[in-house]
Formats: structure tokens, sequence, C-alpha cells
């Protein structure tokens, strides 16, 4: 698919919550590449955006959506996207039924509460904090589970450790909670998650 670039602040999310200290680590490796340019350029187009197009020419992204808010907080006036569909043609009621079923959609809260579509906020910088999803990102950065092509995966594993990890514990020490949660995720009770990676055995 051809990579276009769009403006970052025409993009609207298809879920309620993201992983805010996640946003903050996509911001900081995003500045720690300034003074680098051709290697700026370089990790955004190698982390294009996905999006669908919908009715009254809006841009959903379906995505990226870390990245998207880091961006959009650094100033980026647009983002390099990958146009996975074009539903721009449909009712809104049909498109949202399209979204649904294609899971390109996750309406779902920062305490993973199923919400309303009219739900999602229209702006990336209003999407609620999920502190388990950041808990999720980063179990997954140190290798806890793969990535796969489920939709939303991580935020299966966010309710995962958010049934396992009280959120007091996780706000005040999330580098010891991390540590928890990846003995979580090699459990069996885990097994059943996309990404699951076997525990390895001596």
């Amino acid at each position: 698919m051809t990579v276009q670039s769009i403006a970052v602040k025409l993009l609207r999310p298809t879920q309620i919550a993201v992983g805010k200290r996640l946003v903050k680590m996509k911001r900081k490796g995003l500045r720690e590449r300034e003074g680098k340019p051709q290697e700026l350029v370089d990790f955004i187009l190698a982390n294009p955006l996905r999006v669908v197009l919908g009715p009254n020419d809006e841009i959903h992204i379906i995505d990226h959506h870390h990245l998207g808010c880091a961006l959009m907080k650094e100033g980026f006036k647009t983002a390099p996207v990958i146009v996975e569909a074009d539903l721009s043609k449909l009712a809104l009621p049909e498109f949202w039924t399209t979204m649904q079923g294609k899971a390109w959609v996750h309406p779902f809260d920062g305490k993973g509460k199923r919400r309303k579509i009219s739900d999602i906020p229209d702006d990336l910088l209003d999407m609620e904090d999920d502190p388990y999803r950041s808990l999720a990102g980063v179990v997954r950065q140190e290798g806890g589970f793969n990535k796969t092509l489920t939709p939303y995966m991580e935020f299966a594993w966010a309710d995962y450790f958010r049934h396992q990890i009280k959120l007091k514990a996780l706000n005040a020490d999330f580098t010891g909670t991390v540590k928890k949660a990846l003995a979580l995720a090699s459990a069996p009770e885990a097994a059943k998650l996309p990404g699951y990676k076997v525990a390895a055995t001596s």
C-alpha cells in the first residue's frame, strides 16, 4: 500500500483510551532523534499510521494511536499514513457497523469498560488514560508477549493485568509492577491471549 502524508490534526481516534505513559515514551523517542534529522524521518516513515476514510471527509486512525498522539504533542504538522479502506461513501450508521465488524474500533474507556461509539472523542488529545495499556505496552517491549495482527491485542493484555494487579500498586511502583506483569504474562492463565509466549524451561 502507498504511504501518504496527512495533517495530524485531521486524525480522529477509534478508541477512547491510550496509555499516556507510552505516549510520553514515544515523545521522548522523537525528541532524542531531533538532533539526527534523517534518523527521525526514517523512524516516522517506518511506522506509518493506519487509517480508514470515513463519511464527511473524516480520517480515522486504527493503529498507532500512541505515536499519533506523540506527533501531535511534539508539534508535528503531518504524519505518514496508509489508507486501509475507503468507507467514505457509507452512511454514518453503516460506517460504524462496518468498523465494528472489522474490529477497527475499540470503544472501551480508561477503566476497561465498554462505552458507546459516540463516546469516542473527536481529537487524539482528548483520549482517556488507561494505565494498564501502558503496562501492557512495556511488558511487550520487554519480551513478555509477541506482537500479532490481532486488533487491539494489547488491550486484551491490559484487561488481563487489570484483574491481576491493583491500580494503587501500578501507580506507586511502575517498574516493580512490570516485573510482576512479566511473570504473569507467562502464566498458564494467559495462554489464551494473543501473542502468548510459552515460558522457557530449564
